[in-house]
Parts: C-alpha cells; structure tokens; sequence
C-alpha cells in the first residue's frame, strides 16, 4: 500500500509539474509582426516559477534562496535569470549551485510571461504589473516591451541590443492567449542561431595543438552528427568537456548536407 501511495504522489507530482508546457520560439525568417511587442532577449538561466518553486527551462529545480523566492506570486511566472550582459558563466555558476551563496543577491528575476494567467499577452503582463505593485520586489522585474510597428522598427531595436553586446531580441503576437510548445506567434531575431549538441568523442589537434584537443564531435537531438573546432580557447583544448556534456554552440545556417554551417562552440550548458 505504501508502495503504491508513493508511486501516486509521483505521478500527480509528475503531472502537475508538465500541466503547463513552456513556450518555444521559433524563428524570425521575415513574417509579418506588424503591431507585436518586441523585447530584448536575454542570455541567462530560464526560470519558470510554478507558484511555489523555481525550476530550470528543462524541469531541472532551481536552489534558489528563500529570500527570493518568499514574495514571488502564487501563480506561475515564466522569465530569465540574469545579471547582465554576456555574463552567462557567471550566471550559470550562480543559479545551478544545490547550495545558493551570496552571489544570488546579484540575480534578477526578469520576468516575461505569466503561463497559467487567463487573456492576451498585454493582460497577462497587467496580473504580473499588479501584484508587484502590491508587494515591490528589487530583484524581480518585468522585461521590457516596446510595440513593433513595422520591420524598420525591429531593425532598430536588434541594432541597438547587439550595440550593447546583447544577444537578440524576442517579438510576440500579443493578441494571443498563452499557449505552450514550439509556436509560430513568438520568434527569435539573432545575429547569429544556436542550440545544444552532446558531445561524443574528440579529435587529437594537429600543429600548435598537437597533443591537445583539436575539435569536439558533437551530436544533435535530430541525430546529426559533426565536429566543432572553432570557438575553442586553449583552457578547453588542455581540459576539454567530458563525454556525455551538453553545449551551445553558434552556426550561421546550415551546408547542403544538412549540417550546422561554422559552428563555433560557445559554453557548457547545466541547465
């Protein structure tokens, strides 16, 4: 009977943490965003706040300290956790700790959807407005949103963030209901793509890095699989990843053969 009572809390545990699917962009190829919100997008951890704790893009829970969470609101929140710009190392290091320290105090809590909040995207942004009115939170803010009135606008917006050594921007049909998955009515604009490969084997360098690693082999979700040379430091190439480690890499489009055209390696992903 125990047995079985531990085996149904699993699985309502199970469910209830899957009830809302996080939302998934997909890309900007020159659709139509006439009269969308647009935002600057942000390279940190993603932090999906369920009411009660916080957890990871990929479910993982967040040890976040109390203070940071004891004010949060009773309904769930999707956002980024972030210092500032290209400083994803450090807020890695920072947010995935099972024991948070005091570099948590650097941590903000940028806060771009409310999953489980009935209405449009502007209604949903108006409950996360009003409860932060009600009880101010230093460390947890909504990202800002400017109105896309027409491509000439997005163009601006993406030089300005890159400019500033962001990453991107994120542009949402705010007319919509929430809607979790991969969807066509939030999209990424980007100087560059990226995604995650796990890494399979090495390369022996060749020349100045002989005796050192020369590229990763790395493999995808969808089974491709490559090598990446480029964007290694010589830290890496002396003490490279180990097998089995998921990391971000940067490509521009892909080859005829279907595979990511100059990948660069980026970082290791804990997340």
């Amino acid at each position: 009977m125990m047995r079985f009572i531990t085996l149904l809390m699993s699985f309502v545990f199970f469910v209830s943490l899957y009830a809302t699917e996080l939302q998934k962009a997909q890309l900007y190829t020159n659709q139509n965003i006439d009269g969308w919100y647009m935002s600057e997008k942000l390279d940190g951890i993603r932090g999906y706040w369920d009411g009660k704790q916080l957890y990871t893009r990929q479910m993982k829970p967040i040890h976040a300290p109390k203070w940071f969470t004891k004010d949060l609101p009773p309904f769930a929140l999707d956002g980024e956790l972030w210092t500032t710009r290209d400083d994803f190392e450090n807020i890695q290091s920072i947010v995935m700790r099972e024991i948070p320290d005091e570099r948590w105090k650097k941590i903000k809590y940028m806060i771009f959807e409310a999953p489980d909040s009935e209405g449009d995207f502007l209604q949903r942004l108006k409950r996360i407005e009003d409860y932060l009115l009600k009880i101010p939170l230093s460390h947890a803010m909504i990202i800002e949103q400017k109105e896309c009135k027409n491509k000439e606008t997005l163009e601006i917006f993406l030089r300005h963030v890159i400019d500033l050594k962001g990453e991107g921007i994120m542009i949402k049909n705010s007319a919509l209901a929430y809607e979790g998955g991969r969807v066509s009515h939030i999209l990424k604009v980007k100087k560059f793509q990226d995604t995650e490969a796990k890494i399979i084997g090495y390369k022996e360098g060749k020349g100045k890095y002989k005796d050192m690693l020369g590229s990763l082999e790395v493999e995808m979700i969808d089974g491709t699989k490559f090598y990446i040379g480029g964007g290694l430091s010589d830290e890496i190439r002396k003490n490279p990843p180990k097998i089995g480690t998921i990391i971000t890499f940067k490509y521009y489009g892909y080859t005829k053969n279907g595979k990511p055209k100059f990948a660069s390696y980026l970082r290791v992903r804990e997340d």
